[in-house]
């Protein structure tokens, strides 16, 4: 039997929100809050004087163990608990309640520049790093070249890290946290920041951190990545843990549950990411070969994808929208760019806009299939991000191969143009 690597009961933890803003509150904020606690104890929101402190359960009662060896995936919508459960198993934070037990020395890559020091060169940062996980000098230089490989940074190794970009950030981290033979490896979205080709070498690396006998638990938006190396997922929501179990079983309900299959979404007001001014999402809809909204599509028919925006600003370069089609298992089907068409590459000035796109008939497979729209510039910023916003169920009512009946294998069907010749 499997050796315990990670050991979590009845795990919780409470914020109380804005309890560090004495000094800071705005006048309007501290002439209301005593009505607002007036309120609560009114509506019978609160028995007592401590229940009036506003309070924020990052993590309600989770409990889960992880075997040595294992990489355990953890899925969840933004603020579901996902950062803060890492952070506690870092030991960066502590519970509010229950406890987390940990086996051995961890490595994590929370956030960009976590745990290194600006002032330090990345040669200094590493030996730092070593040291933080028990290692002694000896041990770290062993480890040392094999490193900078990764991290593919050797030119500036010697180079204090304030100077350092946020992708040479994550690979000097991940480098680190992954080489220097923690027993158990924590990684966040992070690795989102990298590039694809470094991406893929941080799966490999996981991958093979496993098969040495070591923990991996890998919190991601990226469910391909998620499907590809995790055998077992958690999925986390509002702090509770909804789901523990095989990774394809617990990534199709939570893509099934965390969008919707009317065949549109609309915001009145617009969506965009925070601190973003420059751009906002009013809609994203789909269209059958009719061209009436719905999330119900016959597999032999075209349908339609329009993603509804404005431009609050002129942007000169390298801006596009465009969307993720994602298969209930988490398999990235494909992606698609409005700037795929030569003729909207270049610079976009403000005002109201509706990007479409056609997808033919007889590509996608039978089954669910979900939807993520986005828009921003590319490698300079990303403005907006609908993950999983739509879901599309594709009805097979007849069209390729089934004459012969029979489950066709692949992630697409597309019906290619064959022909025959008699030779003899």
């Amino acid at each position: 039997m499997s050796e315990t690597s990670i050991r979590v009961e009845n795990l919780s933890k409470r914020y109380q929100i804005g309890a560090q803003r004495i000094g800071r509150a705005t006048l309007r904020e501290t002439m209301s809050a005593p009505f607002r606690r007036a309120r609560r104890l009114l509506r019978g929101q609160a028995r007592s004087a401590a229940d009036l402190l506003e309070t924020f359960w990052a993590l309600s009662d989770i409990s889960f163990e992880v075997n040595q060896g294992e990489i355990l995936g953890v899925v969840g919508a933004n603020g579901a608990g996902k950062s803060t459960l890492l952070k506690i198993l870092s030991r960066i934070t502590l519970p509010t309640q229950g406890r987390a037990e940990t086996r051995g020395r961890v490595g994590s890559l929370l956030e960009v520049g976590t745990g290194f020091h600006p002032q330090l060169t990345g040669r200094e940062n590493v030996y730092f790093n070593g040291s933080i996980l028990g290692m002694n000098r000896a041990e770290i230089a062993r480890k040392f070249d094999e490193i900078v490989a990764f991290a593919g940074i050797e030119q500036f190794i010697d180079t204090p890290v304030k100077f350092y970009s946020s992708g040479m950030h994550v690979r000097l981290a991940f480098a680190v946290a992954a080489h220097l033979e923690p027993n158990i490896l924590l990684v966040d979205e992070v690795l989102a920041v990298g590039d694809a080709t470094f991406q893929q070498k941080c799966l490999g690396k996981m991958g093979e951190v496993s098969s040495e006998g070591r923990t991996v638990l890998y919190v991601s938006h990226n469910m391909a990545s998620i499907s590809r190396l995790c055998t077992r997922a958690l999925w986390l929501d509002h702090g509770r843990l909804q789901l523990d179990g095989p990774a394809e079983d617990v990534l199709s309900e939570y893509l099934s549950n965390n969008a919707v299959n009317t065949g549109a979404r609309e915001w009145p007001n617009g969506v965009a990411e925070s601190g973003v001014d420059e751009l906002k999402i009013y809609a994203v809809r789909i269209r059958n070969s009719d061209g009436a909204v719905s999330g119900v599509l016959d597999v032999r028919r075209p349908f339609f994808i329009e993603i509804e925006y404005r431009l609050f600003k002129h942007i000169p370069r390298n801006f596009r929208v465009g969307v993720v089609l994602t298969s209930s298992d988490g398999i990235d089907l494909f992606d698609s760019y409005d700037v795929d068409n030569e003729a909207l590459v270049g610079p976009r000035e403000p005002g109201r806009y509706v990007s479409r796109c056609e997808v033919p008939g007889n590509l996608l497979k039978p089954g669910r299939v979900v939807l993520t729209a986005f828009g921003g510039m590319w490698q300079i910023r990303q403005l907006a991000m609908l993950r999983n916003v739509l879901t599309l169920d594709i009805e097979d009512l007849g069209g390729v191969g089934t004459h012969f009946g029979g489950k066709r294998v692949g992630v697409i069907r597309p019906e290619l143009e064959w022909q025959m010749e008699r030779l003899a």
